[in-house]
């Protein structure tokens, strides 16, 4: 299907286009009238009649009294021939398609002498509407090659303004993508595309490696991919919205404190989702869903930063299932909120907090709406991908030096894949190095369950809703790909599945995906994949994407790979190599791990914010929780200017306070690394993160994560510096006196004077040492 351009867009591309013949125009609007006269739009007495109403109502709006007597006949005369070119442009871009205008002014440059070769000389680009653009590439293209050679540079040049104008005007995006994108290519953007403006930094990744993937030289591969269907909502039309429903007022949100901004944004969202769209926006969604039919769709946020090289807001936007199994109107309207809702997430405060701190505060971060089909097939009354999750070119943290770094990772669940990039509180998806992929940190069957999914987002399509539900509630003998999925626990190993009867109690059912990995091409193509799009990249990529199993005519297992998004990989940016430290005493070593462990150095550390696990686990209510979120932002803010780290108990940036403390980045992004405490009493089982919108944070941020597990015997954790020195807090904000005891500043030459601290990570080692170092004495 495709979208036509509204009234407006053709009133504004007549305009734009009519600006680049100063001395034609007046002849082109006259065949213009002759073209709506004769094809009966309105009769040239009805024209006339309504050019001086409308040039006797301008006379009223600049203040004359008596129109007839006040305004000399020379002026009027011109007010007129200016009513009359307005109404022409007006009626022309109501009644007709913009294709009728090109050829008119196309007939009249002919009549002129002007050869094609002449207006594609004359014609500027940069100035021109994308339709004469397009117009004027495709007469290239069209050409003989011998003609087309001397035109090559001009059929670049309209390209890359064409990307620009409607995809991105990220230069390293550009660059990448006139190498890639064709004519054809942009057009198809164009013909899936709602409104004006750019369709944004999600879409664009999306598309590119779309456009990428789809030279692969392996047919095999090849035939292993699938593009979903998408279109685009510009990202003009955000401001459209705003203007129209008097939310205008809420764009200086990125100016004020951050508690001004969490108290207004619950009222932000309920403007927003109350807001009435224009009816030519609703009318092309309508036809959109109309197209779709009755299959769920997810709306994605798609700003113009998003996904770019070095700021991927990653989670900071909303995206929103939309199951759309109701009548017409209903789904319309579900949409729309879910767009609007899109459009409010521009302002929450930690997206806002994240564009502070990289800078970007100032940018004019307008929102385009990505609408995708959901992938997947229905299984009873759910509808979910076979299995989904996010995958990296670069293996940033290995869990044994035998992994390559450069043959990547993947973080896969059964499900929708928001299980694999949201760090949710009770469960965890399976880790694959692709370099080894049944190599796994454990091998025990109890770790392993432990470790494995628990629960499955799905779309329930008899509620018409989206649903996470545990994974044995919806598992069972009859699911088609079940046995790549999972494995049977026989209490001390796992065994595969050989038919669908499954003896015994199904709860005994575990999502390994060990089958998947062992019988199917899934790692071997998912490595090619990644390893051809950061080639074509110039830099490591991620990639979300889902996955479908069939099986051929033999019986053989074919697995269908729909990239979802694509976008440069965040990674910590190398240190300069130092010597691992030797004959450390061991009173100088404040902590050590092994567990997951990057490679890098972080130097000067005075001070240690920590808050203890039993304190932690003591406070009262989820209020109180929140309570210490705020002070713990507070005193980021506050020792913006330090070199400081964070200590604390289970799973950072959960969703689950039960299980860790559920910060966001915008609390804590000034630290030089976040610590992790796990073991008995002091938090959640520590879950490498790769892959996960915090994990991005903590990247991109600089910021090393680390996990501690207390009580392991090669953990060093010197409890005397965490819990015995003087709490320095109140030097820097003021705290309640019930959160006294959950939140500890240290300094470290409190401890040690004259002394601060280093970190030595090695991934080689698999080890990290965090450890005094006496201050050299300038």
């Amino acid at each position: 299907m495709s979208f036509s351009p509204t009234s407006t867009d053709r009133y504004l591309s007549i305009l734009l286009a009519l600006s680049q013949y100063p001395i034609l125009s007046s002849r082109i609007r006259a065949r213009m009238r002759r073209d709506l006269f004769e094809r009966g739009i309105i009769t040239l007495q009805a024209f006339e009649t309504k050019v001086r109403e409308m040039a006797i109502a301008s006379q009223k709006q600049e203040g004359l009294r008596n129109p007839y007597n006040e305004e000399a006949a020379e002026i009027w005369e011109t007010r007129v021939a200016r009513m009359r070119d307005n109404l022409t442009d007006l009626l022309f871009s109501e009644h007709l398609p913009f294709a009728v205008f090109q050829k008119l002014v196309s007939d009249l440059l002919t009549e002129h002498g002007v050869s094609a070769q002449d207006l594609i000389s004359s014609l500027n680009p940069e100035l021109a509407p994308a339709d004469v653009v397009f117009e004027h590439a495709m007469t290239i293209e069209r050409m003989t090659a011998q003609e087309r050679s001397r035109y090559e540079a001009r059929l670049q040049e309209s390209k890359v303004v064409l990307i620009r104008s409607m995809i991105s005007d990220q230069l390293r995006y550009i660059n990448i993508a006139k190498e890639w994108f064709t004519l054809a290519d942009l057009a198809e953007i164009r013909r899936r595309k709602i409104g004006t403006g750019r369709i944004g930094g999600k879409a664009a990744g999306m598309l590119l490696a779309a456009r990428v993937l789809h030279e692969l030289a392996d047919p095999a591969l090849s035939a292993c991919l699938k593009t979903p269907e998408s279109f685009f909502v510009g990202s003009d039309e955000m401001y459209t919205l705003m203007s129209i429903n008097n939310l205008v007022h809420w764009n200086d949100q990125k100016y004020k404190e951050e508690q001004e901004m969490r108290a207004e944004y619950p009222q932000i969202v309920s403007d927003f989702e109350a807001a009435v769209f224009p009816p030519d926006i609703s009318e092309q969604l309508a036809s959109m869903l109309d197209h779709i039919g009755h299959k769920p769709v997810i709306v994605r946020s798609s700003s113009l930063l998003e996904d770019n090289f070095g700021t991927s807001f990653a989670g900071k936007y909303d995206s929103i299932f939309v199951p759309n199994q109701a009548s017409p109107q209903e789904n319309l309207a579900s949409l729309e909120r879910a767009i609007a809702r899109v459009y409010a997430s521009t302002l929450n405060p930690t997206a806002l907090l994240y564009r502070r701190s990289k800078g970007l505060l100032d940018y004019d971060e307008r929102m385009a709406i990505l609408v995708q089909e959901v992938q997947g097939e229905r299984f009873g009354r759910y509808f979910l991908p076979h299995a989904a999750g996010v995958a990296f070119s670069r293996n940033i943290y290995r869990w044994t030096p035998q992994i390559r770094r450069e043959d990547g990772f993947v973080r896969i669940v059964w499900g929708l894949g928001t299980r694999a990039v949201d760090r949710v509180g009770n469960d965890y998806p399976r880790l694959v190095a692709l370099s080894h992929p049944l190599l796994r940190p454990s091998t025990e069957p109890k770790a392993i369950r432990r470790y494995s999914q628990q629960y499955v987002d799905l779309i329930d399509l008899e509620d018409n809703s989206f649903k996470s539900l545990p994974i044995h509630d919806v598992l069972d003998a009859h699911y088609p790909p079940l046995r790549y999925l999972a494995q049977l626990d026989e209490e001390g190993y796992f065994a595969s599945l050989r038919s669908s009867i499954i003896d015994g109690d199904p709860k005994r059912l575990v999502l390994t995906f060990d089958e998947l990995l062992s019988r199917t091409s899934f790692a071997e193509h998912m490595r090619a994949i990644l390893h051809h799009l950061e080639a074509s990249y110039h830099s490591p990529v991620d990639t979300e994407f889902t996955l479908n199993i069939t099986h051929d005519r033999s019986g053989k297992p074919q697995v269908y790979i729909t990239i979802l998004q694509c976008r440069p990989q965040a990674h910590l940016t190398e240190t300069a190599q130092i010597p691992w430290p030797v004959d450390l005493p061991r009173q100088d070593v404040i902590l050590s791990t092994r567990f997951v462990v990057p490679q890098g150095y972080v130097e000067k550390v005075d001070y240690v914010v920590f808050v203890p696990p039993q304190a932690y686990f003591s406070l009262p209510s989820e209020q109180a929780r929140r309570e210490l979120r705020q002070a713990i932002s507070r005193l980021n803010a506050a020792l913006a200017n330090e070199s400081f780290i964070i200590v604390g108990p289970g799973r950072w940036g959960s969703s689950n306070s039960d299980l860790g403390v559920p910060i966001d980045y915008g609390d804590i992004y000034h630290t030089r690394a976040l610590v992790e405490l796990a073991g008995p009493a002091s938090g959640a089982a520590p879950e490498p993160s790769l892959g996960t919108h915090f994990f991005q944070d903590l990247m991109e941020a600089q910021i090393y994560p680390l996990a501690v597990v207390l009580g392991d015997p090669q953990t060093i954790f010197r409890q005397e510096f965490f819990y015995d020195q003087l709490n320095r807090i109140g030097a820097w904000i003021t705290l309640e006196e019930p959160l006294y005891e959950c939140l500890r500043l240290i300094r470290v030459a409190d401890y040690r004077p004259g002394a601060h601290l280093s970190i030595v990570m090695s991934d080689e080692k698999g080890q990290a040492i965090a450890y005094l170092v006496k201050d050299k004495k300038e």
